[in-house]
């Protein structure tokens, strides 16, 4: 009789891109981790932030750049174009920098109707003028019928960092208050429900927006913000579970206090989903002081996009694997955890 061994399989590594790879889950970060970034190792790109933050001539300056593949191009409270905007702009506003000027590229497929082009461009526009920001370059190609999905838009932002300002994974501290400004998930759903064509008594609208104001008005109220993280691919969990491991600090979050719309949630229900995970383009967690917690909460539920601000949890320990513990309404923990790709693909 053969004696039977048994093994556990080997992680599944693909050796051709799968759409997992461009999930904000687990595999987009080995492909990041194993071969993206020791082909272009450097200091800055190492920072492992939202902007590269660079110095030039004694001054701070913050770069950042981003492509939008989003399906549906039109959706409930935004567009493609509306989100490549917020989105650069939120990437510099992380870093605590004033946003100065963005690029815009364009791949359009054959057979894309200009009117639509219009609609889009002029909604980057207004975003950008609302911003005090200017659209200074570009390009624009123009690919087969068939090759291009519509419309891909690529972007690129600069700006500026105060002498005295650094926002940085490397500020958390043992003791920090989480705070999110926002409710959670509603951008991923609002995609995902217009996809499956599901409707709702209660209207579900995305919530891009630009949050460069409302981080600059902290600033400015000389909040000592430790570190600042929108919560895009991947959501919520992606994003603390990416700043533990890379501060090596143990996070502790409260399920019952999390801002959830009872339509998401039961979205949420419906398909299948968990929250936690799903892309938000409006939506932050700043890391402060316990001292420092009271005054930012006033600060940001005094501006429109920060109307629901909390404090979702505090960073608890040192631990050198970085880990995210989640309280449930139970009283139970959960160890929150990188999911292999994304709940939800081409969303941003």
């Amino acid at each position: 009789m053969t004696k039977m061994t048994l093994n556990c399989p080997l992680p599944y590594q693909p050796k051709q891109i799968v759409m997992a790879h461009g999930g904000g889950g687990r595999m987009m970060q080995q492909l990041i981790d194993t071969i993206i970034q020791p082909i272009f190792d450097n200091d800055i790109l190492n920072q492992k932030h939202d902007s590269a933050v660079i110095n030039i001539n004694q001054s701070k300056l913050a770069l950042t750049t981003d492509s939008y593949v989003i399906n549906p191009l039109f959706f409930s409270g935004g567009n493609i174009g509306k989100l490549a905007i917020c989105g650069t702009l939120n990437d510099l506003a992380m870093s605590g920098a004033k946003p100065l000027y963005i690029t815009c590229s364009l791949i359009i497929e054959e057979g894309f109707l200009i009117t639509n082009l219009q609609r889009i461009l002029e909604s980057m526009q207004e975003i950008a003028q609302q911003a005090g920001v200017k659209i200074v370059t570009g390009d624009t190609k123009v690919v087969e019928k068939g090759k291009g999905d519509g419309l891909y838009i690529n972007t690129a932002g600069v700006g500026i960092i105060a002498d005295n300002i650094e926002v940085n994974p490397n500020k958390i501290q043992v003791g920090d208050h989480i705070i999110i400004n926002s409710d959670i998930a509603r951008h991923g759903m609002t995609i995902m429900l217009e996809r499956e064509g599901i409707e709702f008594e209660n209207d579900l609208k995305s919530d891009c927006a630009d949050l460069s104001n409302l981080v600059q008005i902290l600033i400015n109220q000389d909040i000592d913000l430790h570190c600042l993280r929108d919560l895009t691919r991947g959501g919520l969990a992606s994003g603390l579970i990416e700043l533990a491991t890379h501060s090596q600090l143990q996070f502790e979050i409260n399920d019952s206090i999390l801002p959830i719309q009872e339509s998401v949630k039961s979205g949420c229900d419906i398909l299948g989903f968990d929250p936690l995970y799903i892309a938000n383009e409006g939506c932050f967690v700043l890391f402060v002081s316990a001292l420092e917690s009271e005054k930012a909460l006033n600060y940001l539920q005094q501006h429109p996009l920060g109307q629901q601000a909390c404090v979702i949890g505090e960073v608890t320990a040192v631990n050198d694997k970085g880990i995210v513990n989640l309280k449930t309404a139970l009283g139970s923990h959960r160890v929150l955890d990188l999911l292999s790709g994304e709940q939800l693909p081409r969303i941003c």
